[in-house]
């Protein structure tokens, strides 16, 4: 295949043919397999290939998951207050906030519907899940369905969507900076939940935001009475035992959980060493836009995390427990092909994947304001902050 002319590895007609765009903005390299073409397989089939009990939703294992983990809270909790020295606190910090995300993928599965078939039983563990970490469940919840209903479509996206050039370039500059460097933007879901992102408008926490339909409301308002009541508990054992135990105790936990949310959640979506498209209008399918999610290994923390960086058979089939997503996706390789992307596998700490957030931040900005098959773009003078940043 010979190289394409200037012209041709422009990023609008790139964009237009469905090519790959790599690396820097203005850097192209196409290959032989193109992800964004229609795939040649229907969902049907893929469903086909996946064994049946794939599809079986065990209440009591899914509250084994939670029992557990509550456990092991617990568990942590008690050893902090014996130790309670600083050689034991960093260690309790990482797992405590790597099990306060681990109640968030299970309240997750809760909203979902995969928990198990009974709505009253997801709505109930939902809510004691997510409210425990300061998630509104419903509010979240409504939203995270409509990433799903849209995922990798640029208008309709909820989830890391791309912003358009137009909107990329009216922000201020400290704005990008901090949006694009690490590790401001593994600190934005909090923000996300009061105010979603730019060009979006709304709150998890309102029941009146665009967010939700006039018939969610009433959820909406259950779900941020629930945060509401465990925010005053949080504050009222800051006065009963002092803000700085409650600091050590929950709040760097909190932090380091909203990093594992946001850095999971980010490379579900971004960062793939090939640029995979975003699409728009005609171009977007429900098939589609699943296909451009991504596998991850997180090592010893997959099991922890309940199988999180198993996400593009997620999407396809969000109904899937998570205890059988492994196999599920195994049985439907067959079927997706080249469309799959096998995740690289990680030792037991997922210490390459730092590589990977690093570069898209510095790579991935925008998308065109047109075409219906786009792909990310590089902002070349924030590129050029980073090089001299690095150099400095």
């Amino acid at each position: 295949m010979s190289s394409p002319s200037i012209e041709e590895s422009s990023p609008r007609v790139m964009e237009r043919k469905g090519g790959q765009m790599n690396g820097v903005h203005g850097i192209h390299t196409q290959q032989d397999f193109d992800p964004s073409a229609a795939p040649p397989f229907r969902i049907a089939e893929i469903r086909a290939a996946i064994p049946d009990h794939c599809w079986v939703k065990n209440p009591w294992r899914s509250m084994s998951y939670v029992f557990t983990d509550f456990l092991v809270v617990f568990v942590l909790v008690a050893a902090a207050l014996y130790f309670n020295n600083w050689h034991f606190w960093p260690l309790y910090w990482v797992g405590q906030g790597t099990m306060f995300w681990a109640l968030f993928v299970l309240g997750h599965d809760c909203g979902h519907g995969s928990f198990s078939d009974n709505l009253t039983l997801n709505s109930v563990v939902g809510h004691i899940l997510h409210s425990s970490i300061l998630v509104p469940y419903h509010g979240w919840r409504i939203s995270h369905r409509t990433h799903h209903q849209n995922h990798g479509n640029v208008e309709k996206d909820e989830s890391w969507v791309p912003l358009p050039e137009k909107i990329y370039k009216n922000l201020e500059t400290g704005t990008r900076i901090l949006r694009f460097t690490l590790p401001f933007p593994l600190f934005a879901y909090p923000i996300y939940l009061w105010y979603r992102t730019p060009g979006k408008k709304g709150s998890h926490f309102n029941p009146y935001s665009e967010l939700f339909a006039p018939n969610e409301k009433k959820f909406v308002m259950t779900s941020t009475a629930c945060w509401m009541v465990v925010a005053s508990f949080l504050v009222y054992l800051c006065f009963l035992i002092g803000p700085l135990q409650m600091l050590k105790l929950y709040g760097v936990p909190h932090l380091i959980f909203i990093v594992w949310l946001d850095c999971v959640t980010y490379l579900q979506h971004h960062g793939y060493e090939q640029k995979l498209p975003w699409y728009r209008s005609k171009e977007w399918s429900y098939l589609r836009g699943a296909l451009t999610t991504v596998d991850r290994d997180y090592g010893l923390f997959n099991k922890i995390h309940h199988d999180a960086g198993t996400h593009v058979m997620h999407h396809i089939f969000p109904q899937i427990p998570h205890y059988h997503l492994v196999e599920a996706t195994e049985a439907a390789k067959a079927v997706l092909g080249k469309y799959y992307r096998e995740p690289k596998k990680s030792g037991p700490i997922p210490f390459y994947l730092l590589n990977t957030l690093l570069r898209s931040f510095k790579e991935d900005h925008f998308v065109s304001d047109t075409g219906d098959i786009v792909y990310y773009q590089t902002d070349k003078d924030l590129y050029k902050f980073y090089k001299t940043t690095k150099s400095a």
